[in-house]
């Protein structure tokens, strides 16, 4: 196997007749290619390399240290000691060596060689330090180092890392379809398979994310192929090919394909003690299981994956923090997900995550805010990084009354969803556009939208976002006078809530049965309409009127709750006499109820 630090041996020594020594000088290695001093060099170097492909890493460190004894200017031997120390997660040696080896090539006046250092320093300080800036500044050097050599392996391997960049950094898949095609190009003319697969990846990650999906997962499928058939050797590039896999389906929500790969990727790292993947594939399973509703088995993967990338690369732990949020938002623990997302720093998702944990609080205005801005910030060709924000967006905008808006989130959502049309986004734009039909007035068209999104729901394994769509789906189904089908589809979200325990949406159950069972009541009673209304009218307590008057401004419980100065619990119980009094299933429809009354 070749590894991605360097070429063939063959073509190295063919190149290399010399060694690198001290600063601004370049000794013969011998008279001769054959001398004593080169066939040991070659066989140590040969030995080093051998023990990297067969993952015996620490043996390999040792081989490397031992030559680096006698020769502590070989920037061959540098090489070799950076990527042992790379896989044992060994940061200051990494640094150090691969430092020192860029400076002996720039001074033998190699440019491949020292170009394809930077472009390891650039993922080294990305990965092991966060440091992008400085990450940057090595891309540009490797650019600047490798122009002149574009059908190189070197420049292959840079333009893999640009792909890399451009899209999980900068969140730019043009970029990235452009660099991925640069490293196709110049794979396919030296002859490196591996290089080409990866950057056929990127190339599908790319245009999964443009909303090009069909087109992207064809891509990714090939790639796939080119894996189990053995196509390809370098452990590196079948680990980044399937990684940059598993990342597409997650950015599309193709869960059972991921979940697929994790256990593919898994294995692979485990034969090779892969450490570095195997957390990022863990952290990639964690929300394929969070997806399933395997909440306890995302945890302990998302925990463990949290401890090894803290320990080895802190540069990457932003994603598996943002994850545990998000589980630990699902669970109802918005206090412990909201200092997740805080730690995640820059992470996208994390400022997504903060919109949904202000949502869930009843930070509407907030939420809304949050998800514009995360919006603001993605490339327009970004189209599937923006269907989580948008659906924040219709939600907040909808408890803010400001329905134009929240259409308009939706068709924003529906343009996205068309061109990418994978179940999981179409139950998601279903269950958005639920959302506004039931503020607009159209209880049945929400009901076909939200029957739509439990069924696709269903069809993909995702058991919470099902039970979410089921209490929607019997609001929707109580507003049409169906009590009795509503309060069903509530037993069957609640018989899939309660093994996750996710304690907000029971509680929305809870509350939507305790509704319903009253207001069925309430209208099997031998009085008229109008004497009902009448009768709750003059029922309402004076604070239950506060109450109300305050969920008509958009405020949550928590907002609520604040502005009287009294307990979310307190809130709770006079939003639930109120609902029964009004001989209704839903704050909305609470909200219009009390408009036709007068009492807004």
């Amino acid at each position: 196997m070749r590894h991605p630090e360097s070429q063939p041996f063959g073509a190295h020594l063919a190149r290399a007749r010399h060694r690198y020594s001290s600063p601004g000088r370049r000794r013969p290695l011998a008279a001769s290619p054959f001398s004593p001093e080169a066939v040991i060099r070659h066989a140590t170097l040969v030995g080093g390399h051998l023990a990297l492909e067969g993952g015996e890493w620490s043996e390999a460190a040792v081989i490397f240290t031992a030559l680096l004894v006698e020769r502590p200017t070989d920037a061959l031997a540098l090489e070799g000691r950076a990527l042992a120390a790379w896989w044992l997660d060994d940061a200051p040696t990494v640094f150090r060596a691969r430092e020192d080896a860029f400076r002996l090539y720039r001074q033998a006046g190699d440019e491949r060689a020292a170009g394809r250092v930077a472009v390891w320093l650039a993922w080294d300080y990305d990965a092991f330090r966060g440091d992008y800036a400085v990450a940057s500044g090595w891309l540009q050097r490797a650019r600047e180092l490798l122009a002149a050599h574009r059908e190189s392996r070197e420049f292959a391997w840079l333009s893999v890392r640009s792909a890399s960049f451009a899209l999980l950094d900068n969140g730019h898949p043009e970029e990235a379809l452009q660099y991925a095609a640069d490293a196709i190009t110049a794979s396919r003319h030296c002859g490196s398979v591996d290089y080409e697969m990866v950057g056929r990846a990127l190339r599908g990650f790319a245009l999964a994310t443009s909303g090009q999906i069909p087109q992207g997962m064809q891509e990714l499928d090939a790639v796939n192929t080119a894996v189990i058939a053995g196509e390809m050797q370098d452990h590196v590039a079948i680990g980044l090919a399937c990684c940059y896999l598993i990342s597409a389906c997650d950015r599309v929500r193709e869960y059972d394909r991921a979940a697929q790969w994790c256990v593919r990727l898994r294995e692979f790292c485990e034969r090779w003690h892969f450490r570095v993947l195997f957390a990022v594939c863990r952290t990639q399973y964690a929300a394929a299981c969070i997806w399933q509703g395997a909440w306890a088995e995302a945890e302990a993967e998302l925990v463990s994956a949290s401890d090894e990338l803290q320990a080895s690369r802190p540069g990457m732990i932003a994603e598996a923090l943002t994850r545990l949020g998000e589980l630990r938002r699902r669970q109802g623990r918005l206090d412990e997900a909201q200092a997740l997302f805080d730690r995640s720093g820059g992470h996208p998702l994390a400022l997504v995550g903060r919109a949904t944990v202000a949502l869930d609080r009843g930070d509407h205005a907030g939420a809304a805010q949050l998800a514009e801005r995360y919006l603001r910030a993605l490339m327009p060709h970004n189209r599937t990084e923006r269907v989580a924000a948008l659906e924040v967006l219709v939600r907040a905008h909808i408890a803010l009354h400001q329905l134009d808006d929240a259409r308009a989130a939706l068709h924003d959502l529906h343009s996205v969803v068309r061109a990418a049309d994978t179940p999981a986004l179409r139950a998601a734009a279903s269950l958005c556009a639920g959302a506004v039909s039931i503020v607009s007035d159209d209880a049945d068209a929400a009901r076909r939208h939200y029957e739509d999104a439990v069924d696709l729901f269903t069809r993909c394994g995702a058991k919470f976002e099902r039970a979410r769509a089921g209490i929607e789906l019997a609001t929707a189904l109580s507003l049409l006078g169906r009590a009795d089908q509503a309060l069903s589809e509530l037993d069957t979200a609640v018989a899939l809530l309660q093994p996750i325990d996710a304690t907000l949406e029971l509680s929305r159950a809870s509350a939507l049965r305790t509704t319903l069972q009253a207001s069925l009541a309430f209208s099997e009673a031998p009085t008229t309409s109008a004497v009902r209304m009448q009768s709750a009218d003059s029922r309402l307590t004076a604070r239950e009127r506060d109450v109300l008057r305050l969920i008509a401004e958009g405020l949550g419980n928590a907002g609520i709750a604040v502005r009287l100065g009294i307990s979310e619990h307190t809130v709770h119980r006079h939003v639930a006499n109120m609902l029964v009094k009004l001989g209704v299933p839903s704050r909305s429809a609470a909200v219009a109820t009390a408009t036709r009354l007068g009492l807004l």
